[in-house]
């Protein structure tokens, strides 16, 4: 069985891992792979950053940086904490779950995301200092969404009241 859920998660890796093309990016001076269809700088409202690919970098909690760090995961777990709006849903991988949500947005860049339905899958590996659950609940509290110094950043709250700032970029490794 746990052979089976294995070769099942690296699926997903494999296949979520195989979802764009890498004429859509160009690599960056750390041979990083940048998406090179938007110039973020120039992200003017919301619109802009739809049916991007976004992974997350860093969490800010009470603007302390909680450990978390993308370019320190290991190659089979750098596809996780992912996410994509559309026009009427974000979705994306958190770990290894896929997600989905209506989202609604409001004046002075604020965001509501609704009630998300995931997948069920065991996880076999938690990138260290951000686990799935708390990754979700971050998501599900966002309240303001902002694009700052290139990233778009999602503002949200802990269940016991502190900051969180969610900060994603188009960056594909």
């Amino acid at each position: 069985m746990k052979n089976k859920i294995l070769l099942f998660f690296l699926a997903v890796v494999l296949v979520t891992s195989c979802t764009t093309t890498s004429s859509d990016y160009d690599n960056d001076s750390n041979g990083d792979q940048i998406r090179s269809s938007v110039n973020v700088a120039e992200v003017e409202d919301f619109s802009d950053v739809l049916d991007l690919e976004w992974y997350l970098m860093k969490v800010y909690v009470d603007e302390k940086d909680i450990g978390f760090n993308r370019n320190s995961l290991p190659a089979e777990l750098y596809n996780l904490f992912t996410l994509t709006f559309s026009e009427e849903r974000v979705s994306g991988v958190s770990a290894p779950n896929r997600y989905t949500a209506p989202y609604s947005l409001g004046e002075d860049q604020s965001i509501t995301i609704r009630m998300m339905a995931s997948t069920l899958m065991a996880s076999l590996f938690q990138p260290e200092n951000l686990s799935e659950h708390e990754f979700l609940s971050y998501m599900q509290g966002a309240h303001t969404w902002n694009i700052n110094n290139d990233s778009l950043e999602l503002l949200s709250k802990t269940n016991d009241g502190k900051n969180v700032r969610l900060v994603f970029e188009l960056v594909m490794g």
